[in-house]
């Protein structure tokens, strides 16, 4: 085995970074939680994530999507101005109650490792088979879509219906540079199409003179020097029935996302992850990580498939690598002028930016019916996929009250899903 050096495992640690930033901080950006906590929340969770797989699994972990909706609509439900100083108070009240909500789903996420642990992973996979999971991730990116036009055509309010001209052409710089880096950059460039996007859009974003550096001059050495982002990450949990009802079940649906990124690890590295260290452990290692997220306010992490696809790049596999990319996150979490840097990154361009990305959490939803060769002219998968999408994006984020708690259309869809899959005869 090649020996690689301190100083070439510190350059790889950063490109590991680097190829999970942008993601990891659109997520805080677009529900309003703060960027710096959500960076924060990524490296120590990473670290925790090594901890309970005994550190043989190069993986990073970084701010899930599938909790977008539900955080969005717990933290800001009656679409207040957050950024407003007067909103401060309302602000805190609602992270305290998404912090409840997100501990909630780290605590789903250990219940399944022990349930795996003990029925294993084969039994877990047949409850949400392609059927079921391929339409419920179809939904997460679906539902999402309303937010990337509100952002990139009217500023993030589509209910003024004002178009914003300017607004439009800068997503549509994104999305296009999105779109020429992935598909004909070369090496490194290849894998931070995000990054480079961004970048691109905040260039012409100046020259039309459309953004703000007042937080960038307002800003702190330190992040934690800032008593708001202390407030924030210090407030306590609260459980309220609604919020943990709102986020908790979605762990249910990615959990299985989680499976399938750790047999992609696996087969890059050239291992069996899902044996050694074993999936229960490696399910118990996100848990345990969106557990720390939610105390401090971050949102719930999960495996990032770019770090992945550095390791296929680099073939580097060492975990420790990674763990090294988790103490860089920590370290640019609390360098105050990064942190402010990131809020004044224009609403267009990660209009243009989540247009992308939330379309191909859809697409991948797609690819997994697709890889599983499922028969859609057998009238058993046709009931399953419309009830589910139907359900899904018509009750969308609004869901529907039960015994006084209101459940998303993406956890109803996903119940119903599971059920009719158990229920319905194979040959119909």
């Amino acid at each position: 085995m090649t020996t690689i050096s301190t100083s070439k495992k510190l350059v790889l640690g950063l490109q590991h970074v680097l190829a999970m930033f942008g993601a990891t901080v659109l997520v805080p950006f677009i529900t309003g939680l703060d960027p710096a906590i959500a960076l924060l929340a990524a490296g120590v969770g990473t670290l925790l994530f090594h901890l309970c797989a005994q550190g043989k699994v190069p993986v990073f972990l970084g701010s899930s999507f599938a909790f977008i909706g539900a955080i969005m609509m717990t933290l800001n439900p009656d679409n207040l101005n957050l950024a407003d100083i007067a909103n401060r108070s309302y602000y805190i009240d609602n992270l305290a109650i998404v912090k409840g909500g997100v501990i909630a789903a780290g605590f789903v996420y250990v219940a399944i490792s022990i349930i795996v642990k003990f029925i294993g992973v084969n039994a877990v996979k047949k409850l949400f088979p392609p059927i079921v999971t391929g339409p419920i991730i179809m939904v997460i990116g679906l539902n999402l879509s309303p937010v990337a036009i509100n952002m990139a055509l009217y500023q993030g309010d589509r209910m003024a219906n004002e178009f914003d001209p300017k607004g439009a052409f800068i997503a549509f710089v994104v999305v296009a540079t999105m779109i020429i880096v992935s598909i004909f950059a070369k090496g490194f460039f290849k894998l931070v199409p995000i990054l480079i996007a961004v970048a691109v859009g905040y260039l012409v974003s100046m020259a039309l003179g459309l953004y703000d550096v007042t937080a960038l001059q307002n800003a702190n050495l330190f992040t934690l020097s800032d008593p708001f982002v202390r407030e924030k990450l210090f407030v306590l949990p609260h459980f309220t029935a609604q919020g943990v009802a709102a986020i908790a079940p979605i762990a249910l649906v990615v959990f299985i996302e989680h499976i399938g990124d750790i047999t992609t690890n696996g087969a890059v590295v050239g291992k069996n992850f899902l044996e050694d260290p074993g999936v229960h452990r490696t399910l118990l290692g996100d848990g345990v990580a969106t557990l720390f997220a939610g105390l401090i306010g971050g949102p719930a992490n999960t495996t990032y498939s770019e770090n992945t696809g550095v390791l296929a790049v680099t073939k580097v596999y060492d975990p420790s690598i990674l763990r090294i990319a988790a103490v860089f996150a920590i370290v640019f979490s609390q360098i105050g002028h990064l942190a402010a840097l990131l809020q004044t990154i224009p609403l267009a361009v990660m209009g243009g930016v989540s247009i992308i990305l939330f379309g191909m959490i859809a697409s991948v939803g797609v690819r997994i019916l697709i890889n599983a060769d499922l028969d859609f002219a057998h009238s058993r998968n046709l009931l399953i996929s419309a009830i589910i999408l139907v359900l899904g994006i018509g009750l969308g984020s609004t869901g529907v009250p039960i015994f006084g708690l209101t459940f998303s259309g993406l956890a109803i869809a996903a119940i119903f899903g599971v059920i009719i899959n158990s229920i319905l005869p194979l040959e119909i």
